[in-house]
This record gives C-alpha cells, sequence and structure tokens, in this order.
C-alpha cells in the first residue's frame, strides 16, 4: 500500500547525492574511472565539461589531464560515444556493450532508416552504394587506427558526396555523407570519438574504430544499466528514468520490475530504489562544489526542484535547457560561475541561505589552481555566465 512506503525527504535525498555523485570530500575518488563507474555516463557533447565533472570529484585534481588522457586514448578504460536520447557520453568501457544493446540498437535503427530516406528524397545515391562507403571508411579507420573526417574523405572521395536536407522548408540546408554516415556508425557502436585535433578543450575531434562489443539479450542490459542508474541517483521517479534514459514506460517499467527495484515516496510522488538503499542515510559534512555545464549530477534528474529552486532556472539554464556552470552547497544549486579571460573563477550565490562563502570560494581557488593557464568557455552558454565571464 502507498501508506506503507517510507519517505524520502529533501535532505536525505541531498545526503544520498553528495555520496552517490561523489561529491562530497570524503566521497571523492583517486581516479577518472572511479568517478565515471560511480555516475554511470557523463555528457561527452562538450570535452571541457566531461574534464571538469571528473576534477570536481577527485581527491586531487593536480594530474587530471594526462589522467584523462591516459584513460581516454591510452588504456581506453573510458569511451566517448552516442549514447541515452542520441546523445554523446563517456562510459567506462565495460559499460558499452550494456549502453549498446539497451539503448543504441533501436536508436541507431531510426538514424540509419533516416539518413537512408533523406537521400532518396533527393535522388541520392541508395542504400546499397552507402553500404559499400561506409565498408571502404570503416577499412581506412581500421587501417589507420585513428583518422578525421577529413583524412577518412581523402581516401574514400565518395564521403565529400554532399545532398540537400529538407528541401522547401525553413530548416533547408546542405549535408555531406561523411558528416551523417559517421554518426550514424557511431550510433551504431562501431565508431568512437578518439583524440582531439588540439588540447583537451578542442571540440574537433578524430573517429577510431569502436572495441569489440559482446552482444547482449535488450532486457538483459536495459535491467543493468536501471539497476546501476539507482545505485548512483536514486530514489528516482518514473519521469526521471523516462527522461534519462529515452525509452518508452513499458521498458522503463520491465527493467524496474526486473532489478527489484522497491517504491518509496517523494515530494513529487512514487520513486524507486534499489532493494539494498531502503534505509535512512545520514548527514554527511557540509560541502561546495563547483560544477561545470552538463554535468551528470545536474542534468540527472528530470523532476530538479529538490536541488534547484526554479527561480534560479533562467539564470542558469539556455534556451535549449542545457544547464551552465553551477556552485552547490550542501546538496543543492545555489547559484554559478564562469572563467574570466585572466583566468579568475568569478561566482555568485543566487541563493545564500545557510551557504558558506568561505567553502565555495576555496573550490574556486583549487578549480583555478588546476587548470592553470588553461582558458575554458563552455560549448552552451547561460545568461549568468555570460554576465560573470564578462566581468
Amino acid at each position: 500500500m502507498s501508506g506503507q512506503r517510507r519517505h524520502i525527504g529533501v535532505a536525505e535525498r541531498r545526503a544520498r547525492l553528495a555520496v552517490g555523485q561523489r561529491l562530497a570530500g570524503a566521497a571523492r575518488a583517486d581516479t577518472p574511472e572511479e568517478v565515471a563507474a560511480s555516475l554511470v555516463a557523463l555528457h561527452g557533447t562538450d570535452p571541457v565539461s566531461v574534464h571538469l565533472a571528473v576534477g570536481a570529484r577527485l581527491t586531487d585534481a593536480a594530474g587530471l589531464v594526462p589522467e584523462m588522457e591516459r584513460a581516454l586514448y591510452e588504456d581506453r578504460t573510458l569511451i566517448r560515444m552516442h549514447g541515452m536520447r542520441q546523445t554523446v557520453f563517456v562510459f567506462p568501457t565495460g559499460l558499452v556493450p550494456v549502453v549498446h544493446a539497451s539503448t543504441g540498437l533501436a536508436v541507431a535503427a531510426r538514424a540509419r532508416a533516416s539518413l537512408v530516406k533523406d537521400m532518396a528524397r533527393v535522388g541520392a545515391p541508395d542504400a546499397k552504394w552507402l553500404a559499400e562507403v561506409e565498408t571502404s571508411t570503416l577499412a581506412v579507420l581500421t587501417r589507420r587506427g585513428e583518422a578525421t573526417a577529413t583524412e577518412l574523405a581523402r581516401e574514400e572521395p565518395r564521403l565529400r558526396e554532399r545532398f540537400a536536407y529538407a528541401p522547401g522548408t525553413s530548416y533547408e540546408g546542405v549535408h555531406t555523407v561523411s558528416s551523417r554516415l559517421l554518426r550514424v556508425l557511431g550510433i551504431e557502436g562501431r565508431v568512437v570519438r578518439g583524440r582531439p585535433l588540439g588540447s583537451w578543450t578542442s571540440t574537433q575531434f578524430r573517429w577510431a574504430a569502436a572495441p569489440p562489443c559482446a552482444e547482449l539479450p535488450v532486457a538483459e542490459a536495459q535491467a543493468e544499466l536501471i539497476r546501476r542508474w539507482l545505485a548512483a541517483c536514486g530514489p528516482a521517479t518514473e519521469a526521471d528514468l523516462k527522461w534519462w534514459t529515452g525509452w518508452k514506460a513499458g521498458d522503463v517499467r520491465r527493467a524496474l520490475g526486473a532489478v527489484g527495484a522497491v517504491t518509496v515516496s517523494v515530494d513529487e510522488g512514487v520513486a524507486y530504489v534499489l532493494a539494498d538503499a531502503v534505509e535512512p542515510v545520514g548527514a554527511v559534512e557540509p560541502w561546495a562544489a563547483l560544477l561545470p555545464g552538463l554535468d551528470p549530477t545536474a542534468m540527472g534528474w528530470r523532476e530538479r526542484d529538490w536541488y534547484c529552486p526554479p527561480g534560479l532556472r533562467p539564470a542558469l539554464f539556455d534556451r535549449s535547457g542545457n544547464i551552465g556552470p553551477t556552485v552547490w552547497w550542501d546538496g543543492r544549486i545555489v547559484g554559478g560561475w564562469a572563467q574570466r579571460p585572466d583566468g579568475e573563477i568569478a561566482w555568485r550565490l543566487l541563493d545564500n541561505e545557510g551557504a558558506d562563502t568561505e567553502g565555495v570560494g576555496a573550490e574556486a581557488e583549487r578549480l583555478r589552481s588546476w587548470m592553470g593557464p588553461t582558458r575554458v568557455t563552455p560549448r552552451f552558454r547561460t545568461p549568468l555566465e555570460r554576465e560573470l565571464a564578462s566581468g
């Protein structure tokens, strides 16, 4: 009965967030792999966000950049590829088969069908021609190890073919075969993002052949993804889970049943936790954090009132719903930050009720220290970040 469900209030949810998301001081990790495993997935659309998200959760972030280079490009313990909601994420390599089977297969089928349909609509070469191009492209990539789209097109000129997209509409454009095909191959789990062309802040990158991927039953993979996500983010509502996975309600409910999820209540209604996470969680020491735009914690739940007051959102989100850099105190967002041209980390509290300015200032100094001379600008800029960055 619903009356028998244990209620998990906001204070406890924030305490769970502090530990599960590796943000409280005692919960910080020693390696990027530990961070990624705890968070399940790091938003990878902006490479700056990935590094800053990991750095915020490390006990010592001084060696972050070489450690991320090692994990992403040398040891390949982390992989940057498409995942839930057709978004690019960074995953632990061992999670790739789970993401591919639970999410990628269905999304990939739609993406390939859309590409073939768009090309056929304007009289571009057919699916057989496209299959020949992708086979040739993958052979080049396997031989070279890594290559940019331009480098691939030198050896497979058909990648340069262009075709009109949505002719006669307000969003009409011209696409190249390379941009669309490489994206489809990425969603299918056949190629992944490789080293950037410049420093770790660069948004231009090379492509690499994806590592071998075991084939898992879809239901098994969906259950495993839900299990890992609840371990990191529970309690969560069905709306949270549908939004984060991009699945249909039926898929979410089957996966919850498969992992034996237990219902509890939160302020938004019915929520779910793993069976071993029902017991109350005690308070943690107050903590501060400066998290980047698109941070997986800030973007982790669809229903965010318990950690992000609605009144703060106009300053912290862009028009597409992407969150910018945020200041956290003791489990809730209290403001935002930006890096100025001289390297200063400027921050502002929008909700200073109980927030420790000394603690926030110490985190800002920690961030400035490990970043050194590097200058970053978020890919998706928000009103407060722009204002603070300009001085």
